[in-house]
């Protein structure tokens, strides 16, 4: 991967963009790190397009105070919305770029390549059926700025690049900062309070150690309806991190850098509502010795995050060579509450333990580059040259829970068994398994004349469970005046399945339009996969394009736009439900003692289309700016597989459809203005989310049935801040102050069961906030 080479540019100059929402558009000479191995390359002058956000800046006036929510209201190709009701999804923020799915954005802290999470996203998310980063366990008081590469770059990156690349530049200046900010929701819930302190270590005239403790506490929102037992919105957390980030000189042309954390979070969500109703058919799902009123199960987790990376760059000849390790591993277990196991009940005088722990998952990535590149100025008129090494090894694990939370006490027809909320896993559930990767890559260069730049990269990955895969790319960009620069690029892509999506497994709990129902997510590699014809799960491959424009309107004014196509054929999904129904595969599903099961599959084909737009103006005291993205996916195909044709609609059904193509509003945008004066600032911004659509639970199998349709909203924030004495200073600031939803719908169709999906701004209303910033 093109890693470590990129660090090249690890240091940043001293003139900071503008505070409110900074694109690649603005007037800003900036070294970047992302999207080039040269470090003559600006955003600017780039061949494909990259936004640069200085976040203390954005986080001082936006009210949010974890990663993924500051980012989905400053960058329009950036989408991320809390889930409720959807367990692990609760917990773990899904991210995308340019609405295609979590796993296909790849995550870089100062260009490292950063692990995934361990949870699989399972239901009630746009992200279904893949894995992501979290964002979250990185502190917001530890980074400089984000560079996002709007392009596909697998071919640059390796796995995951499809969409795009996010890279976390962390601070490595010296000097303290302590951050305090408290805020809620005019509903008044949802409470957040965060305490943050960042110290620069100064490492005599050689370098810096940058220390990061950040503590964030944020309670529960709930907006279920007045009638409603339920707690629908956002899980409790909190969270403590600490990170670190050294760069120091070694000798004169040397230097040790090094970066990582720990964070430790604990969450707490609410699950349905259980009334203990049952049938002749059904097994009761309560005691009434225990909640003769029904109760709401809370499905709790503890995450542990950890990060350890160092490397050692030297100058030879004008040579770069970079030697970097690094290890990183992400933990999840389930911890379920105000519950009980009814088949424990049943013949225990209706007493059944009320809290179990349910076991979880676990990811661990070690990764391994060997980078060398230089620059020559001289040739043409300059070439830049940059090839590499890397190794990548990966575990994946599931752990049982305690028997409690998953065993059958007294057998069929009691009571149901495994804790309600969220039945533990299993021992047939548990696993270990790994993988092994190499990569090679080249990447070059060539200013061929004063106005054009040529670029190309070839990358080579040989996986140890399935096999190589060699991806390219190619990109200009031409300089037509003095103002205007043409780019474009073309690459193939990949995204490796994900060790998660190849052996995960569990027996859980969904409520199907309202109504609990067992359901059995195989193995691709289990014997019930094989009996249904489900095949072994391959790479996904891209096609992406992109042509656009910077325009330099004058000295302090700036316009791009971009539009681009992403082709991806062999996208791995969940399919729908495979039921005792079925004709065919009814009989394998009843052998389970299943109501239904889902497959990891390489379903369906997509095609990505859009446009990203932005300019910046910056006069005097006044700074505005407008970003918006344009994009519409579209399910091109579903691959059935061979032994399963005639049942499409199973397979991949259109209620699935639709939450691959309404992953993200097909129009999102930002605009915003800020003043600034000696002593005080103050802004405005507008969120625009376009409309969308959402499945249902009614004729799944009738195309023409009418889905949820979500009508475009519009929100509002303001701040205002003052510099106070003694370098502290204050903002003050709503939120969507006009308290915009998402359209209502009828809950008995949504995958959460409220009155919305949780799409466009999220389902809880204004909030305002308060937040203090001393520094020296």
């Amino acid at each position: 991967m093109f890693l470590a080479a990129l660090l090249l540019a690890v240091t940043m100059p001293q003139d900071t963009p503008p505070p409110p929402l900074p694109q690649d558009s603005e007037p800003v000479k900036m070294t970047i790190e992302v999207g080039s191995r040269s470090t003559e390359r600006s955003r600017t002058d780039t061949p494909v397009p990259v936004d640069v956000i200085p976040l203390e800046d954005v986080a001082d006036e936006s009210g949010q105070v974890d990663l993924t929510q500051l980012l989905q209201f400053a960058a329009p190709s950036f989408n991320s919305n809390r889930q409720s009701g959807s367990d692990g999804s609760d917990h773990i923020d899904a991210a995308t770029l340019r609405g295609l799915g979590p796993d296909q954005v790849l995550v870089l802290i100062n260009g490292k390549r950063r692990h995934t999470s361990s949870l699989v996203y399972i239901f009630g998310t746009r992200g279904r059926g893949t894995v992501g980063t979290d964002l979250n366990t990185i502190p917001v008081s530890a980074i400089e700025r984000i560079e996002i590469l709007r392009d596909g770059a697998a071919a640059q990156y390796g796995s995951d690049a499809i969409a795009g690349v996010i890279n976390i530049v962390l601070k490595n200046d010296a000097g303290m900062d302590v951050v305090l900010s408290t805020g809620q929701y005019l509903e008044g819930d949802g409470q957040s309070e965060q305490l943050a302190l960042h110290y620069g270590i100064p490492l005599g005239e050689r370098g810096t150690l940058s220390l990061t403790g950040e503590f964030l506490n944020r309670d529960k929102t709930n907006r279920a309806g007045p009638e409603e037992p339920r707690v629908i919105g956002d899980a409790a957390t909190e969270n403590l991190t600490f990170f670190y980030n050294l760069d120091a000189r070694i000798g004169e042309f040397g230097t040790l850098y090094g970066h990582g954390g720990i964070n430790h979070r604990e969450g707490l969500a609410g699950a349905w509502y259980r009334d203990g109703v049952g049938s002749d058919d059904i097994p009761s799902r309560n005691s009434a010795s225990m909640y003769p009123n029904g109760f709401v199960p809370d499905i709790g987790t503890d995450i542990e995050d950890f990060s350890l990376g160092f490397g050692y760059r030297q100058i030879v000849r004008d040579w770069s060579l970079d030697l970097s390790s690094s290890i990183g591993s992400n933990r999840m277990e389930y911890v379920i509450s105000n519950t009980l196991n009814a088949s424990i009940a049943n013949f225990n005088n209706g007493i059944s333990p009320d809290e179990f722990r349910a076991g979880g998952f676990d990811f661990e990535q070690q990764t391994t580059n060997f980078d060398v590149s230089r620059h020559f100025r001289t040739l043409l008129h300059g070439v830049s040259f940059a090839a590499g090494l890397e190794h990548r090894r990966e575990t994946y694990s599931i752990f049982a829970g305690e028997p409690g939370s998953y065993a059958d006490y007294d057998g069929p027809g009691g009571g149901n068994a495994g804790s309600q909320g969220f039945p533990g896993f299993q021992p047939v559930d548990v696993v270990y398994a790994k993988r092994n990767s190499g990569a090679a890559y080249l990447d070059m260069e060539f200013k061929t004349t004063p106005k054009l730049l040529l670029t190309g990269a070839v990358r080579l990955e040989d996986y140890s469970d399935f096999g190589k895969t060699v991806d390219g790319k190619v990109s200009f960009a031409y300089t037509a005046t003095p103002a205007l620069t043409l780019r474009g690029s073309s690459s193939t892509g990949f995204r490796a399945p994900s060790l998660h999506q190849r052996y995960f497994s569990s027996t859980f709990t969904d409520f199907i339009a309202g109504e609990a129902a067992d359901v059995k997510l195989a193995r691709n590699d289990s014997e019930l996969a094989r009996l249904v014809g489900i095949p072994s799960l391959k790479e996904e491959e891209s096609l992406n394009f992109s042509v656009g424009l910077t325009w330099n309107a004058r000295a302090n004014t700036a316009v791009t736009a971009d539009v681009y196509r992403i082709d991806i054929d062999d996208r791995i999904v969940l399919t729908g439900g495979f039921t005792a129904d079925d004709a065919d595969i009814g009989p394998i599903i009843e052998a389970q003692n299943l109501v239904e099961a889902r497959f990891f599959t390489n379903a369906i084909d997509t095609r990505t289309q859009g446009l990203d737009f932005t300019v910046s103006n910056v006069a005097g005291p006044w700074t505005t700016s407008l970003a918006l993205n344009l994009n519409e996916t579209d399910v091109l195909r579903v691959n059935t597989a061979p032994g399963l044709a005639g049942k499409e609609d199973i397979y991949f059904n259109k209620r699935e459809r639709l939450f691959v193509e309404g992953s993200a509003p097909k129009t999102k945008g930002v605009l915003s203005a800020g003043y600034r004066a000696v002593r005080w600032n103050a802004g405005a911004r507008l969120n625009y989310f376009g409309e969308l659509e959402a499945g249902t639970w009614t004729h799944l199998d009738d195309p023409d049935a009418p889905p949820q349709h979500y009508d475009a909203r519009v929100t509002t924030d303001v701040h205002f801040g003052l510099d106070l004495p003694r370098n502290l200073g204050i903002t003050v600031g709503g939120t969507n102050i006009f308290d915009a939803q998402p359209t209502e719908q009828d809950p008995f169709e949504t995958e959460n069961g409220a009155r919305w999906e949780n799409v466009q701004m999220g389902i809880n209303g204004a909030a305002y906030y308060v937040r203090m910033r001393w520094s020296r």
